[in-house]
């Protein structure tokens, strides 16, 4: 048994508070993180901003503000190069990444990492070669993400009617996808329906004030294009997207050049739903081009796929069936093996 600390100093979250409730990636790759260790007994303690004490699924959570144990096997900072400084007395360090890692490159940055020598962890290997290859660290790895079981144990399904849905974050290509569905694809398939969730509280917490302008400015852009074949809801719960994606026939992502993964994409692919996505960052290595769904280079190219995949239901099944029996396999616990294989634990 090994004792393993993880450390995350971004929004306010504990394990609890993210049971059934939107969360971002990196927080429910955290917490699932700790969790996979747990379960396999190693002795786990967990601390985030705004985490009180609390024992949930096996992890001992406490205060940031307070010291975390002085010596550990394993001890991941999630996000935050300032926490490297907790895992000093850490057999191993790890340095967890999951936005965009040219912001290392800032001097602040730079300083911790030359301070403590990190093994850094990137999710995709688009992520790794964004990162600039002079940062100081010991080694790189590179460890996927894993995902819940309510997304990996679906069954065969007939092909449903023409419903495309976007449940992300609205700065991911809403303002591109709202306009193209309503000009471009809609109008050559009868009866489709594009649904759309998001909204400001995608992440649990309100964002920062220049990211929530430019949501919500997104946002109020798409609902102008609203229509019998658009509509812009709510965010849903955990348990509300999995129904939805049960009725979806396609995910239309155009995504952002600094995808990292996309956690959403895979869990869509995870139930059968073949995506169409743009070819950014990391989404050519979460979607199989061709085979479970399209990763394609502009709008038009974009268009055309989706009216391809919701129209042709040979098509689709091929790719439907491509997905359930490719992209459900990665669990949280492969993940956990891989970074407890990287640690020597």
């Amino acid at each position: 048994m090994a004792r393993i600390v993880l450390a995350d100093d971004g929004v306010v979250f504990d394990g609890k508070m993210l049971d059934g409730k939107a969360a971002g990636g990196g927080e429910t790759a955290f917490v699932r993180l700790a969790e996979a260790f747990a379960a396999k007994g190693h002795e786990v303690t967990a601390t985030a901003r705004g985490a009180g004490r609390l024992r949930h699924r096996g992890v001992a959570w406490v205060p940031l503000s307070e010291a975390l144990p002085g010596k550990a096997d394993l001890f991941v900072a999630n996000r935050s190069a300032h926490l490297l400084a907790l895992g000093r007395n850490a057999r191993r360090l790890f340095f967890w990444l999951h936005n965009d890692a040219r912001y290392l490159a800032k001097p602040r940055y730079v300083l911790r990492m030359l301070r403590h020598w990190p093994e850094l962890v990137f999710v995709s290997n688009a992520h790794l070669r964004a990162a600039p290859g002079w940062l100081p660290a010991k080694a790189r790895h590179v460890i996927p993400l894993g995902l819940d079981a309510s997304f990996r144990h679906e069954a065969e399904r007939a092909p449903p009617p023409p419903l495309a849905l976007y449940a992300a974050n609205p700065l991911r290509g809403l303002s591109m996808l709202a306009p193209l569905w309503q000009s471009a694809i809609a109008p050559q398939v009868p009866g489709a329906r594009l649904q759309v969730h998001t909204g400001l509280g995608l992440y649990g917490v309100p964002p920062k004030p220049r990211t929530a302008a430019a949501m919500q400015e997104a946002i109020d852009a798409a609902r102008a294009a609203e229509g019998e074949q658009f509509t812009l809801g709510d965010l849903i719960d955990h348990a509300q997207l999995v129904a939805t994606l049960r009725r979806a026939r396609v995910y239309l992502y155009p995504g952002d050049p600094t995808e990292t993964f996309c956690l959403s994409v895979a869990e869509a692919q995870a139930m059968g739903v073949p995506c169409v996505v743009l070819r950014n960052g990391a989404l050519p290595e979460r979607v199989v081009d061709g085979v479970t769904g399209f990763v394609v280079d502009g709008p038009a190219a974009f268009a055309d796929a989706a009216r391809r995949l919701l129209v042709d239901d040979a098509l689709w099944l091929a790719q439907h069936r491509a997905c359930l029996a490719t992209q459900g396999k990665r669990s949280w616990d492969d993940m956990a093996q891989d970074f407890a294989r990287k640690a020597g634990l």
